[in-house]
């Protein structure tokens, strides 16, 4: 059986790491339910919607565009939690350049890398950071790779359909051909 069409996607394997790792960080840093609950639920709708958006692209470019653009939108909405978090505690939010930032991201690209291509993530390919400064600006890396991976998506399936079509316009133009193939 071959595997899945959304798990060929880098943006997957991103969701997949940022969801897992958003869920220990909660665990142990967030006190409050409802906040937990916000940021585990944009975690997880961020991954369900490169996944939904995906297996409805066969029939429908325009849902999953629709739905790629919703799951940027949950991670973004996670960005946001994760900002707060730092400012609220007066900790550092790390930027782009910074060194760990910067071996953090060559270290996600080459796992996601491998990842889409092997389908298999172990229980300690990735480990949350010990300090809750250094596990939001982890989960901030990925956070941003994977908006910056979900824009570019978007774009790629915006063209697609630019070029393709939609399915109505395919089912329309096969029935078309059918019908004067047939006389």
């Amino acid at each position: 059986m071959s595997q899945p069409s959304y798990k060929k996607l880098f943006t997957y394997w991103f969701s997949v790491l940022v969801y897992d790792l958003t869920i220990e960080f909660c665990g142990k840093y967030i006190s409050s339910y409802k906040l937990r609950e916000q940021m585990e639920g944009a975690a997880r709708s961020g991954k369900q919607n490169i996944v939904e958006g995906s297996v409805d692209m066969r029939t429908s470019l325009k849902t999953a565009i629709k739905l790629t653009q919703i799951a940027n939108g949950s991670i973004e909405e996670l960005i946001g939690d994760l900002e707060d978090f730092l400012r609220q505690r007066k900790l550092k939010q790390w930027s782009k350049t910074d060194s760990q930032v910067l071996k953090m991201r060559a270290n996600y690209g080459a796992l996601v890398s491998n990842l889409s291509s092997q389908s298999n993530l172990s229980q300690n390919s990735v480990v949350l950071s010990s300090t809750p400064e250094s596990a939001a600006n982890q989960i901030l890396t990925l956070c941003h790779q994977l908006t910056y991976l979900l824009s570019h998506q978007v774009d790629a399936l915006e063209k697609k359909h630019l070029i393709e079509g939609g399915y109505t316009e395919k089912l329309y133009k096969r029935r078309k051909d059918y019908i004067s193939n047939s006389k």
